[in-house]
């Protein structure tokens, strides 16, 4: 090679290599993790092979890899009949949207998601503004309490709700949109499955009263594999069952906004080994049928550190489930469980400890008679509650320490 080209070269590597460093922090770009800063300081975004924006609704067979980063550029729906497979250690990032255009990934009914991360590489939904890559587990940039920066992931089913008729539409998505609608007839539906996957910053409203949670699942049928699942800094509740018939296990809601845990309409499968740390509002709403049809759902195993939470349980007199093995802790004056049940009332209701505040009396957190089923205990002396090592290694609640607790 002759000197000057070798010279030219060398520069040409020097001016790619200075555009190409971190600082633009547009949450817009739709291929942000090629963020360059020019010399002036404003932002350049140069097109990237390894980043793929998706803007159409998803009708056919369609797999997401590893190797790239996808970005959410509006509400994106697996229509029915179409199945989105998402390979383990893939980030999604999901651009900014408002109101009505508000970004998630919807599972229409009749569509599916497989998404199946691993311990080592778990698949993360995450907003744009958020600098983490591939290999990575915690965020870089954003904290563990930012949150509404996107919607979330919503699954919707054929298993049966107990609502105003078998089929309506779910919160978070625009009546204009069909793909909303969730419920049937079918319990075994199957919408896929998904495992060891992180969803954060996410639960923007689209109206007042209207908002989309960390993960939705509506009218999911019990086919639906779901396990090991974060949800991290949602606006709205870390997870809502809207009927259906479908188990979730191993389960981590951190930073919820609203809700940590929120069931309606009968919703008749089983939670099983969960944290909860920190909600907004409630630790569990746990609602009755809005409709005729009734089922009962299990919610056991599980350990909950209040923290700022507004309150421990908040029941309907109509709730119906079987409520077992909780620990709760990080306790302040004002929080309760608020009543029992007067309708239905719990099938089995056994084995709940507390590590009370200092000072703190049993009945003025635990309520209307589930005083009887309760006992205070030394912190770290509980004996039920979730198995944490599950959920340690690949969580970023787990590798930022936040679980050592538990």
């Amino acid at each position: 090679m002759k000197k000057t080209n070798l010279l030219f070269a060398v520069l040409f590597l020097v001016a790619v290599t200075s555009c190409q460093k971190k600082g633009c922090t547009d949450p817009n770009a739709t291929n942000y993790n090629t963020e360059a800063e020019k010399d002036d300081g404003n932002c350049e975004y140069a097109t990237d092979e390894t980043t793929v924006s998706i803007t159409d609704n998803i009708t056919t067979n369609t797999t997401w890899t590893a190797d790239k980063v996808y970005i959410l550029a509006s509400r994106i729906s697996v229509e029915s009949g179409a199945e989105l497979t998402i390979e383990a250690g893939t980030i999604i990032k999901a651009q900014a949207g408002t109101g009505p255009n508000s970004t998630a990934l919807l599972i229409a009914r009749g569509g599916k998601l497989f998404a199946n991360g691993t311990a080592d590489s778990p698949i993360i939904f995450t907003s744009v503004a958020d600098e983490i890559m591939p290999g990575e587990k915690a965020s870089p940039n954003l904290d563990p309490t930012l949150d509404g920066l996107w919607g979330g992931l919503i699954i919707l089913g054929n298993a049966p709700i107990s609502a105003s008729s078998n089929a309506i539409q779910i919160e978070g998505v625009p009546p204009s949109d069909a793909n909303g609608l969730y419920g049937g007839s079918d319990a075994t539906d199957n919408s896929g499955s998904i495992t060891y996957i992180s969803i954060r910053h996410g639960g923007a409203n689209i109206g007042e009263g209207n908002e989309i949670n960390g993960l939705t699942l509506g009218g999911v049928g019990s086919g639906t594999v779901i396990s090991n699942i974060e949800v991290v800094a949602n606006q709205d509740d870390g997870i809502e069952f809207f009927g259906g018939t479908v188990n979730v296990s191993n389960l981590i809601i951190w930073n919820a906004g609203d809700d940590a845990i929120d069931t309606d309409q009968a919703w008749s499968g089983t939670l099983n080994n969960f944290i909860v740390i920190n909600p907004g509002d409630e630790c569990f709403e746990l609602d009755g049928p809005e409709g005729s049809a009734s089922g009962t759902h299990t919610i056991t195993n599980g350990s909950i550190y209040a923290g700022n939470a507004q309150g421990l349980v908040d029941l309907d007199d109509n709730s119906n489930l079987i409520f077992t093995n909780q620990y709760f802790f990080g306790l302040a004056a004002g929080q309760d469980f608020d009543q029992m049940p007067t309708v239905d009332g719990f099938l089995d209701a056994s084995n709940f400890q507390v590590t009370l505040p200092v000072g703190g009396v049993l009945t003025d957190f635990f309520k209307g008679g589930s005083d009887a089923f309760t006992i205070e205990v030394t912190e770290g002396t509980n004996t039920v509650g979730a198995d944490a090592s599950v959920l340690t290694g690949w969580s970023w609640a787990g590798i930022s320490g936040n679980l050592s607790g538990f």
